[in-house]
């Protein structure tokens, strides 16, 4: 049988926790998750000048790109790792990689370097977010979530205005590398808590089988199409053998992952979970959703520096409504979900509005003031917030509880994975068409684009192009999901959904 399916062995501590011991573990994984959601936000704006400053902006998507990769590998193996070994243990390596890691990003000397360094951060952050979720849902029922909804909606809040302007203000006015460095200090802090706290953690031991070559094929079939995407119309032509090469052997490893899944005892994605229509279709939804806003918020400080000449610390300030806004719209959409039975109605509304908002960039972005700029990003990023509590909380309402863990973080998944994917393209979409070759900065790629007769603000407008398409594929997923109705802990979960 496989151990998916057997019941876990249990080792509860003695008694109920009471609210002021959750209230300390909730405190010690919030850390954690601090950690991961700050990274998240903290490097957009800094990209313009690490690419400057490491002379390199060929490879730099692959700055997120990488981190998004690995974090993604390795996040249902963090999961499998915990049920086997116990949340507390989990929580602390996680930790401890990516606070390596982050010592790394901040030491190295070159693009490659950071890269690889950046791989390394994100096997830590991976589990992270996904581990913290996974600990709540262990010692807080979804009745009783939306009592600790302040301390989830806080995090996030925090991350995703912080995030972008110390970005940028370090980046501007002391170095790049301190927004790794900054990780020493509230990683150690979190391990501190965390390492005491945990202690009190409930036990649900389940034994199973990491599937490594699993995580592996997978790397290897995204790295291959990252590579083609990004090297192709730049440093190869799109039907140069290269580029067909990499194409092929990710095809390849595709359907040798997608074997893998099928025939492995305990895969790295349970086909089983993915064959329910409701999570397959909130899985996609929030897939090319949460991946198209991802690349977004990458993206955008790109443009804000070299099309509109703002400075790394105005171009953090500006990426703030991109960032708040969802929170605003998941809020509004998790409480509209619990009180409504036709809960698709408000996200299927708001992810038009965010099309028709992104429209108005992609024709007339370079014409509007900033300010204009600003309210349309709100705009989008409010509309696309109510999408994902409805995404999250009916993947979870449509599993049984003992599969509510996998669903979650196969949802988890692939959002990563469809940001990953986003980023590289809308990274081929600036590099191949900006005439970057000969450009070592934003500065000389303006210059490099002005001779060869290419405006920035053209190319940017594929972007937002791509960035609509993101959004519909989005919203079809969005309209073929099955409205079921809500068990009563859904309806809890959606009250607290901001949290997810």
């Amino acid at each position: 049988m496989d151990t998916m399916d057997q019941s876990p062995t249990a080792h509860p501590q003695s008694g109920t926790l009471s609210h002021a011991e959750i209230r300390t573990i909730i405190l010690g994984v919030l850390l954690a998750m601090f950690l991961a959601a700050l990274d998240q936000t903290i490097i957009a704006t800094a990209l313009p000048t690490i690419g400057r400053e490491l002379g390199d902006l060929e490879h730099l998507p692959w700055i997120v790109t990488v981190y998004l990769l690995t974090s993604t590998a390795v996040t249902p193996l963090y999961g499998k790792f915990s049920d086997s070994y116990g949340r507390r243990g989990t929580m602390l390596i996680g930790i401890v990689i990516f606070i390596i890691g982050s010592i790394a990003c901040a030491l190295a000397p070159t693009m490659i370097v950071l890269i690889l360094a950046r791989g390394l951060q994100g096997i830590g952050g991976g589990g992270l977010i996904a581990l913290a979720q996974t600990i709540i849902a262990d010692i807080v029922s979804p009745r009783e979530r939306g009592r600790y909804q302040v301390y989830f909606a806080s995090v996030f809040m925090t991350s995703s205005l912080l995030g972008p302007v110390l970005g940028g203000f370090f980046a501007e006015h002391l170095h790049w590398s301190v927004i790794f460095w900054i990780n020493l200090p509230l990683g150690l802090v979190a391990f501190a808590i965390a390492f005491q706290s945990l202690k009190k953690l409930p036990r649900f031991e389940r034994p199973h089988r990491l599937d490594l070559l699993g995580a592996i094929l997978l790397v290897a079939a995204t790295v291959a199409l990252l590579l083609a995407l990004s090297w192709g119309g730049l440093r190869y032509s799109w039907g140069s053998l290269p580029i067909l090469g990499l194409f092929a052997t990710s095809l390849v490893l595709w359907g040798l992952f997608a074997a893998r899944m099928r025939l492995a005892p305990e895969p790295l994605i349970p086909p089983g979970v993915l064959h329910n229509p409701v999570v397959r279709m909130g899985v996609l939804a929030a897939c090319f959703g949460m991946g198209t806003y991802i690349g977004l918020t990458i993206y955008l400080p790109v443009y804000f520096e070299a099309v509109r000449g703002l400075s790394a610390s105005l171009s953090g300030l500006a990426l703030i409504p991109l960032m708040a806004g969802t929170v605003v719209g998941a809020t509004l959409s998790g409480r509209t979900m619990a009180k409504v039975k036709h809960y698709k109605r408000l996200p299927t509304v708001g992810l038009l509005v965010a099309m028709a908002a992104t429209g108005i960039l992609a024709m007339y972005g370079q014409s509007l003031s900033i300010v204009t700029v600003e309210i349309i990003l709100a705009i989008i990023s409010v509309g696309l917030g109510t999408v994902l509590p409805v995404t999250m909380v009916t993947t979870q309402n449509a599993v049984a509880p003992h599969q509510m863990g996998t669903a979650t973080g196969t949802a988890n998944f692939f959002r990563s994975l469809g940001g990953a994917f986003i980023v590289a393209i809308f990274g081929a979409i600036v590099l191949s068409g900006s005439g970057l070759s000969g450009a070592a900065s934003f500065e000389s790629l303006s210059a490099v684009a002005a001779q060869s007769g290419i405006d920035l603000a053209d190319v940017f407008s594929h972007v937002f192009i791509a960035a609509i398409v993101g959004f519909g594929l989005s919203l079809a997923f969005l309209l073929a999901l099955e409205e079921r109705p809500l068990r009563g802990g859904a309806i809890k979960a959606a009250e607290a959904a901001v949290a997810d």
